[in-house]
């Protein structure tokens, strides 16, 4: 087995690097990747403007959707130097990832014609209303509803943990749209122009940065029936299909591995408590096996198998504890001064917190695995 890149990737890992490195922000951070302020939003649309004009943003689309039919590791490695560099792409990993090849699948034409062409081009931000107040990691139990009036769906409810919100034209809607259904039956998909009357944009204060995530209000939303995506209240199928996309199209591992490399570094020779160094010993074994798992998924999809097998559950699972694990060593490594503005690790309590419940908790991914097995929930 040759576990190598190719030479083709390397020249094309070497030239995502010098095309990040001409167009990226100065001083970029992941901070700025949650666009707190105006200028960050701006930045965010013409990076990704620049790499949809450099045939960069979706490589391994299909060319009749602005891809050019490469190999889903191109999209690997786009996904791993941008999480290393801040992911100045903002939301787009989501676009590329699993909103656009949804809209692939279960599209029609006109929605294949109008919104594949502007996230390819890095025109258009998007965001996801799954979460809502009790309703998070069982999803299925969501109750924002969607009541077909003529030609429009009336959308009234909450989502929460929603980011980029504050800055997305479009939202990814889950809703009800069967009052007399329980669980996962009865929930449609919606492509909701987030300009419409009705939708409101909460921040959820953050000590670390604005605008982390957010809580979206529908009011008597006039969703027009046209933006439904499928069948209606075929939703969920249509979701469980491509999550898995979304559960490996993070290279986490990535931003993980570096930050834990630069608080040894500025550790320097200090670190000579053997605990220590057992736990940062532990995070970085962490961090290549959540790599090679994010591996194992991406060759699944090379080889044409479904996505919804378990890998994407089983890389997912390991994902969450690896940022804990290397937030855990890097408060070992720095101490209190870890968590100051500007430090090497700032954001990794937030990652650390964020991640094992982010794309699906861990509990889920460990029971998507169980029901794979053959084993009982929990």
């Amino acid at each position: 087995m040759d576990l190598d890149w190719t030479e083709e990737e390397h020249a094309f890992r070497a030239e995502l690097r010098a095309f990040i490195d001409a167009h990226r922000r100065p001083r970029w951070t992941h901070r700025q990747r949650d666009m707190p302020e105006p200028e960050d939003i701006d930045a965010v649309r013409a990076f990704c403007a620049a790499m949809g004009d450099a045939g960069l943003l979706t490589p391994n689309w299909p060319a009749e959707y602005g891809g050019r039919d490469a190999s889903p590791w191109e999209q690997a490695i786009v996904s791993e130097e941008l999480w290393a560099a801040g992911e100045p792409r903002g939301p787009q990993y989501m676009n590329v990832n699993w909103i656009g090849p949804a809209i692939m699948t279960a599209g029609t034409d006109a929605q294949k014609r109008f919104h594949l062409s502007r996230i390819s081009s890095g025109e258009a931000m998007w965001c996801q209303g799954f979460s809502e107040p009790g309703a998070g990691s069982d999803l299925a139990s969501l109750r924002t509803t969607a009541v077909r009036d003529g030609d429009v769906y009336v959308v009234n409810g909450q989502k929460v943990w929603t980011s980029y919100a504050h800055a997305a034209d479009y939202c990814f809607l889950l809703a009800r749209t069967d009052p007399s259904t329980s669980g996962a039956e009865g929930i449609s998909a919606l492509l909701v122009p987030m300009d419409l009357p009705g939708i409101e944009v909460r921040p959820i204060a953050n000590p670390w940065v604005p605008h982390l995530v957010h809580e979206t209000w529908f009011t008597d939303v006039p969703v027009p029936v046209d933006c439904l995506l499928g069948a209606e209240n075929q939703g969920w199928e249509i979701v469980r299909q491509i999550l898995a996309n979304e559960r490996v199209g993070v290279a986490r591992h990535e931003n993980a591995e570096r930050t834990l490399d630069a608080a040894v570094a500025s550790a320097g020779a200090a670190i000579d408590d053997p605990s220590v160094l057992e736990e940062v010993g532990m995070a970085y074994a962490t961090c290549e096996a959540a790599r090679a798992l994010n591996y194992a998924a991406v060759q699944e999809r090379v080889l044409g198998l479904d996505s919804r097998r378990p890998t994407a559950a089983v890389s997912r699972a390991v994902t969450g504890p690896m940022e804990s694990r290397v937030a855990r060593a890097c408060a070992e490594v720095l101490g209190p001064a870890g968590l100051e503005q500007g430090s090497v690790a700032e954001r990794q309590l937030v990652w650390g917190t964020t991640s094992p419940i982010a794309a699906g908790s861990y509990e889920v991914q460990l029971n998507l695995i169980a029901r794979h097995l053959g084993l009982p929930k929990g």
